[in-house]
């Protein structure tokens, strides 16, 4: 072990204090700390990587707990990692998330890769050694978590995921269309038009889940699905809040979420189509919650500033509580349609499609007591502005949700 990197552990370690070890960094020629930094940094994010951290949870986490220009070193890190391996072996979820970093090799070479980054920050060399020294402070703070999607070098990946979870590029031309309407259903400014858009896109994934759950059960373990867990990122601030927002959408689509909110993310056990339909309609109903929230709050500026964040609270509190409520209500209207118990045509038998929801809900629970054999109930969260849940819960009455199309639980 060089001197350099024995000297960045013990400062890792605290066995030496940060500042002095850092002002011992700086006067030591470049040529010997550069490497060993950046080495540092890529064999950190690899034993992430192994340990389960995939590259928008890391820089996700890494963003909020240090200060950009960190975030942005694991984004270069993401690209280190990926330059050893070819794209056709690496996980498609791992190369999406990847690319939507827009994580690539914009340094000529690792010899310069510190001084790349002092010309393109605009920084001195102290100011970038305390980033990437600090980055590293943050890295080793955070555990292994549950590998999710295999990260590059780990296995072959193979030709679709229909053997792993389920999925099939049929879904992903389902999902892509979904996207589409829910995107129109965000952009428009008209609340009838963005519920039709909306209503067509949960009519899409219903009919795909039920369809999905009946033939799995028909197949019996000829082409066994099987539950999956997915981690969708839960941003700050209120984090609690948009937490609760998720599970509600998780629980009408027949999945159970797990919050972490000190990693940044919940983890939602479901069966694949539907973990997508969660997503997916948690970001859009978000939007739609930041946009009725940013029209009602009140004025903010010194003197409202406390005032601003109670609204703020109780405002997401409250759409997510009347979420909940709305789409519980078009969840068992559904099921009844779905079963002929409506006033739909239903077309399926009740003795066949509600002992598979039953069999496929404590699959997904098993596997998520399997991941979290110990978890705690989350405490209530305050309400202190009464404007603030009244407006959250007109603002979930007027958001857009399909009337009779979602699925039932």
């Amino acid at each position: 072990m060089t001197a350099v990197r024995a000297r960045i552990r013990a400062i890792l370690a605290g066995t030496v204090d940060y500042e002095s070890g850092l002002d011992a960094l700086t006067v030591t020629p470049s040529t010997e700390v550069d490497p060993e930094l950046v080495a540092a940094r890529d064999e950190t994010c690899a034993r992430l990587w192994r340990g389960g951290w995939q590259p928008a949870e890391l820089h996700r986490v890494v963003a909020r707990r240090g200060r950009p220009h960190q975030a942005d070193l694991v984004t270069d890190a993401v690209a280190a990692h990926l330059r050893q391996f070819p794209r056709n072996t690496v996980d498609g979820q791992w190369l999406a998330q990847a690319d939507t970093l827009d994580a690539r090799v914009w340094w000529t070479g690792d010899a310069t890769y510190v001084d790349a980054l002092t010309a393109c920050w605009r920084l001195d060399r102290v100011a970038v050694l305390d980033l990437v020294l600090g980055l590293l402070a943050i890295l080793a703070t955070l555990p292994p978590i549950e590998v999710l999607v295999p990260p590059p070098g780990s296995a072959a990946v193979p030709a679709d995921r229909s053997g792993a979870n389920g999925s099939s590029r049929v879904d992903a031309r389902l999902l892509d269309r979904v996207r589409a309407l829910l995107a129109k259903a965000e952009s428009t400014t008209y609340p009838a038009e963005a519920e039709a858009y909306t209503a067509k896109a949960q009519e899409l994934v219903t009919r795909h889940s039920l369809d999905e759950a009946l033939l799995a059960a028909r197949n019996g373990d000829a082409a066994p699905v099987v539950p999956y867990a997915r981690r969708i990122g839960v941003d700050h601030p209120h984090e609690k809040e948009k937490a609760s927002l998720l599970d509600a959408i998780a629980r009408t689509n027949r999945c159970h979420t797990v919050s972490s909110p000190e990693l940044a993310f919940s983890t939602v056990f479901g069966f694949d189509t539907d973990i997508d339909a969660v997503d997916l309609l948690y970001t859009s109903l978000l939007v739609q919650a930041h946009r009725a929230m940013a029209r009602a709050e009140p004025p903010g500026g010194k003197a409202g500033r406390r005032r601003l964040k109670a609204f703020r609270q109780s405002f997401l509190v409250a759409f997510a509580d009347r979420i909940d409520e709305r789409l519980a209500d078009v969840a068992q209207l559904a099921l009844a349609r779905a079963t002929g118990r409506g006033d739909g045509d239903g077309v399926t038998d009740p003795a066949d499609l509600l002992p598979v929801l039953a069999s496929r809900d404590e699959q997904i629970r098993e596997t998520m007591r399997r991941v979290f054999p110990h978890t705690v109930r989350a405490r209530a969260v305050r309400v202190d502005s009464r404007e603030g849940w009244e407006s959250g819960r007109q603002a979930a009455d007027r958001a857009a949700l399909p009337t009779g199309t979602t699925r039932g639980r």
